[in-house]
């Protein structure tokens, strides 16, 4: 292996803003501890928390770097002193609690995961945030089921490729809804079966069409606002909804009569405060599910673009614009 440099670069956020406020750093190579690895990053994975902390609306946990990036692919260069999942020179992916957007970042033992060979190492840091989200959120808390149909708002986002893919080698039916015809057309390639575009259509009415009038089972939502009532309408006796983000308002008003006349459940969840045991427990199951799909190459990331690192502020830009199809990657 090659010696450590005590120093690296690293993006930070120099205060709350726009894009421009992330800035070059030097700062010193972290250790890790002792269920830790040290990964020299070759690519980390940009996604819309790393925006919402830049703005100064989404603080680190406790103890978490305060850098953003919350998903990193690359070498293992050192290790903590129980690491034992992971050899030094392996190459990984894997989520972090902070800190992607730098030349080494710190990970735990048990959340990373072997980069298949059937991914180049930009593909895999555009992986383990968003497989670890719609694996947690469609399938353990969403409980989707093989034959069940599954909306997806956003189905072109990073979430929404990854989710559609998935739901569909598990042998569900997708129905997304996205704002143009060029995104209706990509989530037909990637495999949905109905794209909706809701400049154009009203989901809830195109939803009950494709069903037969039935609605849909699961619905993985990163809207909110008005869509929460809207998702009531559109769900499936015994549907589930499951909450992830608030691209629209947190606060709705909403007729619950439907959550009881068609026993629907409404959770939801965000990944970055769980604890440890949690993510390396979904990494487990990921890894028992998940990665054979991977490595046949029946799931793969849809990359949108990718930026060098100093060039953090223009993927930050182009994630705004909300143009992007699939996942904005930055590569070292």
């Amino acid at each position: 292996m090659e010696k450590l440099p005590a120093q690296m670069t690293v993006i930070g956020i120099s205060r709350p803003g726009g894009p421009e406020v992330l800035l070059p750093e030097t700062r010193s190579v972290p250790v890790p501890g002792p269920d830790e690895i040290l990964i020299k990053v070759k690519a980390a994975g940009v996604n819309r928390p790393d925006v919402a902390q830049r703005s100064g609306h989404y603080p680190p946990p406790p103890g978490a770097s305060d850098l953003p990036g919350l998903e990193v692919a690359g070498e293992v260069v050192a290790r903590g002193s129980n690491a034992s999942k992971h050899r030094l020179g392996d190459k990984v992916m894997s989520l972090v609690a902070g800190g992607g957007y730098a030349q080494y970042c710190i990970a735990q033992d048990a959340q990373a995961m072997a980069v298949p060979s059937s991914l180049s190492i930009e593909e895999a840091g555009a992986i383990p945030e968003t497989l670890m989200t719609v694996w947690h959120n469609v399938f353990e808390r969403g409980a989707l089921k093989p034959a069940e149909t599954l909306l997806i708002h956003g189905g072109s986002s990073g979430i929404g490729t990854m989710a559609i893919q998935l739901a569909k080698a598990f042998g569900s039916k997708v129905i997304v809804t996205v704002g143009s015809k060029a995104k209706a057309d990509a989530c037909l390639k990637f495999g949905a079966d109905r794209a909706i575009n809701y400049r154009a259509e009203d989901f809830v009415a195109e939803v009950k069409a494709a069903t037969d009038g039935a609605g849909v089972n699961v619905i993985l939502d990163m809207v909110g606002g008005e869509y929460i009532e809207r998702n009531y309408e559109a769900a499936a006796i015994d549907g589930r909804i499951v909450q992830i983000a608030f691209l629209g308002s947190p606060k709705a008003t909403v007729n619950f009569t439907k959550l009881m006349i068609k026993r629907l459940t409404h959770t939801g969840s965000t990944l970055r405060p769980r604890s440890n045991a949690d993510k390396a427990r979904m990494v487990a199951a990921i890894e028992a599910k998940v990665m054979p799909l991977l490595r046949e190459g029946r799931v793969k990331p849809v990359m949108d673009s990718t930026f060098p690192l100093e060039k953090a502020a223009e993927a930050h830009r182009r994630m705004e614009t909300s143009e992007h199809i699939g996942k904005i990657v930055l590569s070292l």
